[in-house]
């Protein structure tokens, strides 16, 4: 699965940023009175400042369609798809999809839009803010298979944000059974929530008990602490700390952004 990870982003240790699209019809956040042209033009803002800062690629992702479900209202995952059909000429870099925390509506949005790859929590068991949660990693891989897209490439979160795994191995030992059961494209690793740091030492442990498979820093990564992620991740998942003042739910800051890119660049 290496080799997959490598022909996408065609270099090393790439950053993946966040365009956060604002709360989507049918969740509680949803602002009707501004509409879909908002949710638009906020995700062609932030798509083009990333792309300007130089990122390697970028994910759409539905963070604001608090609080998050297991089975995503249809007029959300229906509505970050026409976003990103609406966008898709002005997308210059590789491009995922994450719809929390549905893998089969990651799927099925990515698969309508071409993405190249997604982000889930495909596997595990666990008790969260939003209940118990137990995804089925076979049933999404062969939904997307039967959707003929088996080139999107499946990046397994292996350690749920807001949730604590009821499995009792360590995030290293989950992760080199799951590149043994799921062969997934890459393996991340996630502080508690959006936007905490994770630790090098996790980090560590799970890169060294699979050497061949993409590791990446899903949360917490920023312009501080990345060179230090870098020299063991293979790539970094960008969200928060791209944004303006480094809050979740601002726009990107082109500065904040240009920045990290100069950095990242500085270590490769």
């Amino acid at each position: 699965m290496k080799n997959n990870f490598e022909k996408l982003f065609k270099t090393t240790k790439p950053v993946i940023a966040m365009v956060h699209l604002p709360a989507l019809p049918g969740s509680p956040l949803y602002n009707y009175k501004l509409g879909l042209d908002y949710i638009l033009e906020t995700a062609e803002k932030d798509l083009l400042a990333l792309q300007e800062a130089e990122v390697d690629a970028v994910m759409f992702g539905n963070e604001n369609d608090r609080p998050y479900e297991f089975n995503v209202n249809p007029a959300s995952s229906s509505t970050m798809a026409y976003v990103i059909g609406a966008l898709r000429n002005k997308i210059k870099v590789p491009y995922g999809v994450n719809v929390l925390w549905d893998p089969m509506s990651t799927i099925a949005v990515a698969a309508s839009t071409g993405a190249h790859f997604v982000r889930e929590i495909f596997t595990g068991t666990y008790a969260s803010d939003m209940g118990y949660w137990n995804p089925d990693a076979g049933k999404a891989m062969r939904y997307r298979n039967s959707l003929s897209r088996e080139d999107l490439l499946m990046f397994y979160n292996i350690s749920a944000e807001f949730a604590y795994s009821l499995d009792k191995r360590s995030v290293a030992e989950r992760s080199k059974s799951v590149v043994f059961s799921s062969v997934p494209d890459a393996i991340l690793v996630s502080g508690q929530i959006t936007g905490e740091s994770v630790a090098i030492s996790e980090l560590k442990k799970v890169k060294n008990l699979i050497p061949n498979t993409p590791v990446l820093a899903n949360t917490g990564v920023k312009i501080e602490n990345v060179e230090d992620t870098l020299s063991v991740a293979d790539g970094v998942i960008i969200g928060s700390s791209l944004k303006e003042d480094g809050n979740t739910w601002n726009a990107v800051d082109p500065k904040r952004a240009s920045d990290f890119m100069n950095k990242v660049k500085s270590i490769r």
